[in-house]
């Protein structure tokens, strides 16, 4: 195991690795790799003492929760899975969202592609306006009582509707919510303003997506040029197309390139101080790391053994520092302001 040992998502008692393996690759045609490799990037992760598996029932046409299911086969016990429900598998009106009858379903479902009899962490892939809070909650507290569910979780939710479900969960005696799956990086630190606080005061563990950033804090994207053919950012497809536009902004790049500055000091990759510098925020339990390759496992792997200096950190985050909107940037002006008489009176 590496130096960084096991954690507690959130308040719960389940401990789970630092680095949780994503595996909407597995099984994807269009950017991700096959099934023989899928299952040897698996027994690799579990081999090398780390425990924890991320997938959803939509990830490559519902084969990514087969290939997870095929792979951890006699350990099944000693392996943390989590899967999601809500997006979409289909057009029908209970093929998708949060309500009881999709939600029961969707879990049976799942439970039989993984070949298991429970899912370690069952989350909510997506808010459901259309369906009552608590119609979502009381079914996912009964999936628990069952058996069938261990632990329950939510990604992509506002911080109004985590703190709301909070609230319930504790007010009914239900499950409570143990974590948070959000997009997080340093090219996407926008959670920092509101859904990090909430989770801290309800106690939620946040399981970051894409801490790479689609791939942009490898370094691999240059700016002015097409991203390379078999690369998520070259995927056809509307979620693909509007990731890309917001990911390859002049913005980015520039941060991009603090990035790539900062590891060269270091001698490090660039993919290890981007998840290293992920592990480090506050609540985060275990960024999601993507590889499509064995020697991409172990590259991200060696995140787990760096220890970034206070003043790359610092830099770091002067460079991707997220902006504010109102009324946050309204709130910010007593603290700058005092700041500024601060310093002009020490002078």
């Amino acid at each position: 195991m590496s130096s960084r040992g096991l954690r507690n998502l959130g308040r719960s008692g389940l401990r789970v690795s630092p680095l949780c393996l994503g595996a909407m690759n597995f099984g994807n045609k269009e950017f991700g790799c096959d099934e023989e490799t899928s299952i040897g990037i698996i027994n690799a992760y579990l081999d090398a003492g780390h425990n924890f598996i991320d997938t959803a029932n939509v990830y490559s046409g519902t084969m990514s929760e087969v290939i997870v299911g095929k792979a951890v086969k006699g350990r099944r016990d000693s392996v943390v899975i989590a899967t999601k429900a809500a997006s979409p598998l289909g057009p029908g009106p209970f093929e998708s969202g949060t309500s009881r009858k999709h939600v029961t379903k969707a879990c049976e479902d799942s439970l039989r592609r993984l070949d298991t009899d429970y899912v370690d962490l069952y989350q909510m892939h997506r808010y459901d306006e259309t369906t009552p809070l608590e119609e979502t909650l009381s079914t996912l507290n009964d999936l628990v009582r069952q058996g069938k569910v261990r632990y329950i979780g939510v990604s992509n939710w506002p911080a109004s509707q985590i703190a709301e479900a909070a609230t319930v969960t504790a007010f009914k005696g239900w499950e409570p919510l143990v974590s948070l799956q959000p997009q997080y990086s340093i090219l996407a630190r926008d959670i920092e303003v509101e859904i990090v606080p909430v989770c801290q005061r309800f106690g939620l563990g946040i399981i970051p997506w894409s801490p790479l950033g689609g791939g942009m804090l490898t370094g691999k994207y240059k700016k002015g040029e097409e991203p390379d053919s078999g690369t998520r950012f070259s995927a056809p497809g509307p979620f693909q197309q509007v990731w890309r536009r917001r990911a390859l902004s002049d913005r980015n790049h520039e941060i991009v390139t603090v990035v790539l500055e900062e590891a060269a000091k270091l001698d490090i990759s660039p993919i290890a101080l981007a998840l290293a510098w992920n592990l480090d925020r506050p609540s985060v339990v275990a960024p999601i790391i993507g590889p499509k390759s064995v020697q991409q496992l172990e590259d991200n792997l060696a995140s787990l053994q760096v220890t970034l200096p206070l003043g790359t950190v610092e830099r770091i985050d002067a460079a991707s520092k997220p902006r504010l909107a109102y009324p946050h940037d309204f709130l910010a002006m007593p603290r700058q302001m005092t700041a500024t008489l601060q310093s002009q009176a020490g002078r």
